[in-house]
């Protein structure tokens, strides 16, 4: 039975991570499948719990936090977790490629922990300016939390280095296609 590869996304939130993981997932050559992280935030609509999270309570968290079934856990923004769970990656890498979407900091313990079996990639924003619009225009966001996204996506950049590869998400098309090519190539070896 061979064990499967992980690819890691990190990118600050807007900068089109997710809409790169989706793009990839439709892959079938790729033979990827998306590890559903869990978390204490707010459902949003249109989203499914155990299909986009495992949303959890602040109390249900801490027990998982406590029992140790976290590969990595963090507390992304003030109150707000967000988590690898152990038993579901395990199961998952016996048969398949795994995708994370996940935070910078998360990105890089998962790297730590699966080395060479792992492709850490970072997708940047062309800009500040165009990352703030962005989270303007998909209106998922109050202005507060707008201004706290940017606030950390000043440091998450700075993080960068800490990736093996970094895309630069200023044309969607041209993007799909260079994280398709990383990835392939990365798989295939």
């Amino acid at each position: 039975m061979s064990k499967g590869k992980c690819i890691i996304f990190c990118a600050p939130s807007g900068s089109g991570k997710t809409t790169l993981v989706k793009h990839l997932l439709n892959q079938n050559d790729l033979n990827l499948t998306f590890s559903i992280s869990a978390t204490t935030r707010k459902i949003r609509k249109g989203e499914k719990q155990g299909k986009d999270y495992h949303f959890l309570t602040h109390n249900e968290f801490v027990q998982k936090i406590n029992d140790g079934d976290f590969l990595e856990y963090e507390e992304v923004y003030n109150g707000i977790y967000y988590g690898t769970l152990k038993n579901s990656i395990e199961a998952l890498l016996k048969f398949n490629n795994i995708i994370f979407d996940i935070d910078v900091e998360g990105g890089i313990k998962l790297k730590s922990i699966f080395k060479k079996n792992a492709l850490a990639i970072f997708v940047k924003p062309p800009s500040i300016n165009a990352l703030r619009n962005r989270l303007n225009f998909r209106n998922k966001d109050s202005k507060e939390s707008i201004n706290i996204r940017l606030s950390k996506a000043k440091v998450e950049l700075l993080k960068e280095k800490d990736f093996d590869q970094i895309i630069i998400n200023d044309d969607l098309k041209s993007a799909k296609i260079k994280t398709y090519n990383l990835v392939n190539k990365f798989l295939d070896n």
